[in-house]
């Protein structure tokens, strides 16, 4: 057994890490949920749509913790009360409210949910509540008392209940605010669904006094033969060891952390590495006197060398695709491993080993899956279209994201690119906002590649490539482009070359064209399958000349909703570009991506 105490090793970026994932007036997010002594508070919430936000305002608009929150129950016809959450409608968390009521379909501003519980917490014992995601603006009490505050619709937030508590039944109320925002993250105009609502599960976590709050454990990425990592110790007996073990790799590690909880270590080991022809995943064991945390870690290295990306020092090609957060049949904010399944098995059955995860964190079961079903991730976060670059909260909203992201999943192997935009527009003040992002990412986050999806320019007629200072920062040339839908028709992929000056590989991260399933027609006629398909097939020969290509995710694995969306009897706010209809009918565009995958596996073998 190896002993550990505290050195230099990563110091500042574990400190980054350490303070990643905080909720304003907040705890610090606890990692791996599904592996803590947990109880769902998820079903059914009484809630109040309150447009005018009513419960939380008087009438000078001074914010108040004496209304809702209070969830006082109309006892008496003699009192004056102008709510009710017990009479109340009810919403099934975890959901999003506007596939749930008709008359919400639509609706952005306030939603108060309210639940209540019973719990016994021993003595000696901690209890937190925690929502994996909640869209947008969130603000928790307990039994009256504010636990505090979260901006960010698509980010894990955590709150200490345990001085909160109360003996019979407690009541947690929420107010979940989704109005769009100019400042905000993202902002105002996007494409895709605002959805609104507690829209991941929430949980009660229990813990002991001193409890095993975070950690780390990669692979070096200099050294396929030594594995690295940290733990973070929470609780007034912090200090005391902690051990590390991978049993079949017959390797245990026992930790002295410091007076703040805090150890690392580096140690030899010959794992077999994690990669999508064998997503190989180890058990790992933390255990501390008080504490015990089970995870399922993989290991594998990722870099690139000149145009090729190297997973493992291999060329491989991400054969990818891009999906929204989105469920397989009826088209509601998804959230489960279930959800999770239906969506990652269609892009296996179109030949691919990678996914984008666009344009935000997507859910956590969402990762866990594609790292055990061997599929390389692009998870990003939603700093999209034309944000306020010059505004510092802004700025500091994006950051707390990406740090978020980051924390929550630094432990899966199968992430193998962090981006932080799409589809900015070129600005002096946009370039320092992004790189800032860069520096930050790498700074808590040194062994996977960053990335962004930029935008093509036609150089010359007929000659196209990525013109943006942004790509000098970045591991890969990364952008989209729709050559043949919104530049030109199909037609034009034909006559398409594409030069690039940088010595990086090229990922494509959004092509593609749209496609109402099963309506038919000439192969010029836009919104058939007939046109969409025969897009594909042009898109695919142009994007076979192109010199360093390493990786493609087309725009979209299914249909998505969005508001931006009019045509009726065709888009009916459906997003059309999915290579599978909304109703999970594969297009004739889905096979073309199967074939040309098909091919490039044999090619990468």
């Amino acid at each position: 057994m190896a002993i550990f105490s505290v050195s230099g090793f990563k110091a500042f970026v574990v400190t980054l890490f350490v303070s990643a994932g905080v909720s304003a007036q907040g705890s610090a997010n606890i990692s791996n949920v599904s592996a803590r002594e947990t109880t769902s508070l998820d079903g059914q919430w009484k809630s109040i749509v309150d447009p005018f936000e009513n419960g939380y305002y008087d009438y000078r608009l001074n914010p108040t913790d004496g209304g809702y929150a209070q969830d006082r129950t109309y006892s008496s016809k003699t009192w004056l009360q102008e709510y009710d959450f017990e009479t109340d409608k009810q919403l099934f968390v975890p959901g999003d409210w506007n596939t749930q009521r008709p008359q919400l379909y639509y609706y952005e501003g306030t939603v108060w949910y309210r639940k209540h519980f019973e719990y016994n917490l021993e003595a000696g014992k901690r209890l937190f509540v925690h929502f994996g995601a909640a869209n947008y603006e969130t603000i928790v009490w307990l039994n009256g008392k504010r636990l505090g505050s979260h901006i960010g619709g698509f980010t894990p937030f955590c709150f200490e209940i345990t001085d909160g508590l109360k003996s019979g039944t407690n009541s947690l109320v929420v107010k979940v605010d989704n109005k769009r925002k100019p400042e905000a993250v993202p902002t105002v105009n996007a494409d895709w669904w605002n959805y609104g609502g507690i829209t991941r599960p929430v949980n009660l976590i229990e813990t002991s006094e001193t409890f095993i709050r975070d950690y780390y454990i990669q692979l070096d990425k200099n050294d396929k033969r030594t594995i690295e990592g940290w733990v973070q110790m929470d609780g007034k007996d912090a200090a005391n060891n902690v051990t590390v073990e991978i049993p079949e790799l017959k390797l245990k590690v026992e930790l002295l952390p410091n007076q703040d909880g805090y150890a690392e270590f580096s140690v030899k080991a010959k794992p077999e590495l994690w990669s999508p022809e064998n997503p190989k995943l180890y058990s790992v064991i933390l255990k501390s006197e008080q504490d015990m945390v089970l995870d399922e870690i993989g290991f594998r290295t990722i870099r690139t060398e000149g145009k090729k990306i190297l997973l493992n020092d291999k060329e491989i090609f991400c054969r990818g695709v891009s999906i929204h957060e989105e469920t397989a049949y009826d088209n509601t904010r998804a959230y489960s491993a279930d959800h999770a399944d239906i969506l990652l098995k269609w892009a296996k059955e179109m030949g691919c080993n990678f996914v984008r995860l666009a344009h935000y964190p997507h859910n956590e079961e969402m990762v866990k899956a594609a790292e055990r079903m061997g599929l390389l991730v692009w998870s990003e976060i939603p700093v999209y279209w034309t944000i306020h670059w010059d505004n510092p909260d802004t700025y500091k909203n994006a950051e707390q994201q990406l740090a978020d992201m980051i924390s929550r999943d630094k432990n899966r192997c199968n992430i193998i690119i962090w981006s932080i935009a799409n589809e900015t527009p070129l600005s002096a003040p946009r370039l320092d906002f992004l790189t800032r992002l860069i520096d930050k990412t790498r700074q808590l986050d040194d062994v996977r590649l960053v990335g962004a999806a930029m935008e093509k320019v036609e150089k010359e007629p007929g000659v196209m490539t990525v013109d943006d200072p942004l790509g000098d920062y970045l591991d890969l040339i990364s952008f989209n482009q729709y050559v043949g839908w919104y530049d030109g028709d199909a037609e034009k992929c034909d006559r398409v070359n594409w030069v690039f000056d940088a010595d990086k590989p090229v990922f494509i991260s959004e092509f593609g064209g749209g496609a109402l399933y099963g309506r038919h027609g000439a192969v010029n006629e836009r919104f058939t399958e007939e046109y969409q398909e025969d897009l594909y097939k042009r898109q695919v020969n142009m994007l076979k000349r192109i010199p360093g290509l390493a990786g493609t995710t087309p725009w979209i694995l299914k249909d998505f909703r969005s508001p931006r969306r009019h045509v009726p009897d065709i888009q009916d706010d459906f997003n059309r570009k999915g290579l599978i209809s909304d109703k999970g009918q594969k297009k004739k565009a889905f096979y073309v991506m199967k074939a040309w995958y098909d091919e490039l596996k044999e090619q990468y073998k």
